[in-house]
């Protein structure tokens, strides 16, 4: 029989207590994509993907429900059910889940009350078409501290588009924070809700992209210029959501020259209920300079976000740009409350191996590079199986062996062959018998 369980019932059940609920663990509490221990926290996930289920979320769309509430019992009894490959099960010794054979539980859906507590001290940044759900897998495998964030995602697409597609993340990727685009305050309170149901640990807003297309739509660096705009953006997500809302930002745009402007932006921002404030230290030409060169060009003044906070002691400042070694995320860390690494991060992904030990005190949870390749590869296993191609994931993980002999070949490996249909986890492995050779090891099938 059908099971008629919408999204909004189990939210309801999880927040009664009535059962508990796991996604991406197996009964000895492990992550079931990595085989890492994972933070508690990981519990529930949206059941129905956008392509099969209107409402997506306990606020269902109004036009969606009056829509359903006009049409007769029998109109609506010979639809067709979207639910009929899906199948509610309780396991011996273990939690209930929810079985989806074409779309397998990967990442969750929590309680407000179970969600991770994180820190910003060492974060890794939002970069559009890079930091997505398996490049964050990833970097979870490199370290389990440091605060992961999507790729921004503007509300348009979220409420028009393939919401699966651009929510969907691994339970081992908490804590996680899901960065919107989006000037609208009704549209970015609503996919607040999505980020919230979907079980993200924060929500940040996006007021330091200088693309074109960002601000043609009135959104990114440009919201510089209206913080009463941020201020109601910020205020309609608070009442929204009980997640925590941040804001990524400039130091200035344009012709803003003065560090007061820069207080003029984030008080009535902090006033508003915002208490976390990302700041790449540079300006931002919105005219004259590509979002490339708005990264490189513009000097660092790392002294105007220090200075912010001194005299906004109480918010916690995160600072970004330009940074690039551990060391320097030290001398920082002495001025600000957080550091925050981009390029640096994905074009050399070992440095975060280090983070955990260094900068939180803790055990290392890769020991070696082949240590990740190795905890990688189940992981490249099940993707290519649903129908994931090669390159999607090994794009990467191609800086993983930087300064490694045999680290050219190997990136040449993987760029000339993942890219096929037919490319499977064995390119992984030829590629990493290159690194083999180089060493002077013989080639091994077995080698990860």
């Amino acid at each position: 029989p059908d099971l008629r369980i919408t999204n909004a019932l189990l939210y309801q059940l999880s927040y009664a207590g009535k059962s508990q609920w796991t996604s991406g663990t197996n009964q000895t509490g492990c992550c079931a994509a990595c085989e890492s221990r994972v933070l508690p926290h990981c519990s529930v996930r949206p059941l129905f993907n956008n392509r099969v289920n209107r409402v997506n979320s306990p606020q269902a769309d109004s036009r969606t429900s009056l829509r359903n509430a006009g049409q007769s019992r029998r109109a609506r009894a010979k639809r067709p059910q979207p639910w009929h490959n899906r199948a509610l099960t309780n396991k011996p010794g273990g939690p209930q889940q929810i079985v989806n054979e074409r779309h397998p539980v990967t990442h969750s859906m929590t309680a407000p009350a179970q969600r991770a507590e994180h820190t910003h001290r060492f974060c890794i940044a939002p970069m559009l078409e890079l930091s997505d759900h398996h490049c964050r897998f990833f970097w979870r495998l490199l370290t389990r501290r440091a605060l992961l964030y999507t790729e921004m995602v503007t509300t348009g697409a979220l409420i028009h588009g393939d919401r699966e597609r651009f929510l969907h993340y691994d339970a081992c990727e908490h804590p996680v924070a899901l960065q919107l685009g989006g000037s609208d305050p009704a549209e970015l309170a609503r996919c607040a809700r999505w980020a919230r149901d979907w079980g993200y640990d924060e929500v940040n807003l996006n007021c330091g992209c200088p693309s074109d297309r960002v601000r043609s739509g009135r959104f990114g660096a440009c919201l510089m210029a209206q913080p009463q705009r941020v201020v109601d953006c910020v205020s309609a997500m608070r009442d929204a959501v009980e997640l925590p809302v941040t804001v990524k930002h400039r130091i200035g745009i344009d012709a803003m020259e003065s560090y007061q402007e820069l207080v003029d932006f984030v008080a009535p921002v902090a006033q508003a209920g915002c208490e976390v404030f990302i700041v790449h230290a540079r300006k931002a030409w919105l005219q004259g300079l590509s979002p490339r060169q708005n990264r490189e060009i513009p000097p660092l003044n790392y002294p105007w976000v220090y200075r912010l906070k001194r005299d906004l002691p109480r918010l916690t400042i995160v600072i970004n740009g330009g940074i690039r070694t551990l060391d320097d995320c030290r001398a920082h860390l002495e001025q600000v409350d957080g550091v925050m690494l981009g390029r640096e991060a994905y074009q050399n992904p070992w440095l975060l191996a280090n983070v955990d030990g260094e900068l939180f005190g803790m055990d290392k949870p890769a020991q070696s590079r082949d240590d990740v390749m190795a905890r990688l590869l189940p992981y490249v296993e099940r993707q290519v199986a649903r129908g994931v191609h090669l390159n999607h994931i090994t794009r990467h993980i191609l800086g993983l062996y930087q300064g490694v002999p045999g680290a050219r070949k190997f990136r040449r490996h993987l760029s000339e062959n993942a890219y096929g249909r037919a490319a499977g986890p064995e390119v992984l492995a030829q590629a990493h018998n290159l690194l083999r050779e180089a060493a002077g090891c013989s080639p091994s099938s077995t080698a990860l």
